[in-house]
């Protein structure tokens, strides 16, 4: 798996996952630190042509660095939601494949302070390149469940005690009227189909964000930092 940028590199070597650092043959002095962190852990430093770093990273914004990082460490929803020092708040994205949006999601997710994502593995976007560098590096923080069925997974966090809440643009309840205190599941579709048919049914409650202009959806990814940060106001605040 390969991640490039300053930060997601960054993130990987604070997290323990990178196996070995590509530089460009004339790195920057934002470089240099990355390279002694990396030199100091043991991790292999290699010095590429131009060209080769970018065939590395798919001719992706690069910054001069990439890694081989390590795949995230498998986990499952039961590790989402088994920490007992305060309740759950996780993300469940229904059909979600744009690598912009999901590391868009995961860069929130972190800042958030969620405990984890739960996505589907098939058909998924890849957590490598654009994903990775859209996430500023969250892409090896935030805790990633993958589930062969979303619906499914909805019924385990449930049988969990986590109330599932669903974004859904024709929803008659606002979301800053739910209460996010307890064990929550935010879970959001992908732009233009929304939530699928199955997984609406599943969700405890669905939710809308109110659209006061002429356009009338956002941007997943800004949808779920708006709800991801009500529920942080709420626990840290109070629901009111």
């Amino acid at each position: 798996m390969i991640v490039y940028g300053i930060n997601p590199v960054l993130e990987a070597l604070r997290a323990g996952r990178v196996k070995e650092v590509c530089i460009g043959e004339r790195p920057g002095k934002r470089i240099e630190p990355l390279v002694q962190a990396a030199r100091r852990g043991g991790i292999p430093v290699r010095t590429v042509p131009p060209a080769d770093l970018d065939r590395l990273t798919r001719h992706g914004v690069h910054q001069g660095i990439a890694a081989e990082v390590a795949d995230p460490q498998r986990v499952e929803i039961a590790d989402l939601t088994s920490d007992a020092s305060r309740p759950p708040l996780v993300v469940v994205l229904d059909g979600i494949e744009d690598p912009h949006n999901v590391g868009a999601i995961l860069r929130t997710a972190d800042a958030a302070g969620v405990s984890g994502v739960v996505r589907q593995s098939r058909r998924a976007a890849s957590l490598d390149g654009v994903a990775a560098k859209v996430s500023a590096g969250a892409v090896s923080t935030v805790p990633i469940a993958e589930v062969v069925n979303i619906a499914r997974a909805l019924d385990e966090l449930k049988a969990a005690g986590v109330w599932t809440v669903g974004l859904a643009g024709e929803a008659s309840k606002v979301y800053d009227e739910q209460d996010l205190t307890g064990p929550t599941a935010i879970v959001v579709g992908a732009e233009g189909t929304g939530l699928r048919r199955l997984v609406r049914e599943r969700c405890d409650w669905l939710v809308s964000i109110p659209m006061l202009g002429q356009v009338r959806s956002l941007n997943v990814s800004v949808a779920a930092a708006i709800v991801l940060f009500e529920a942080v106001r709420q626990r840290t605040r109070g629901n009111r």
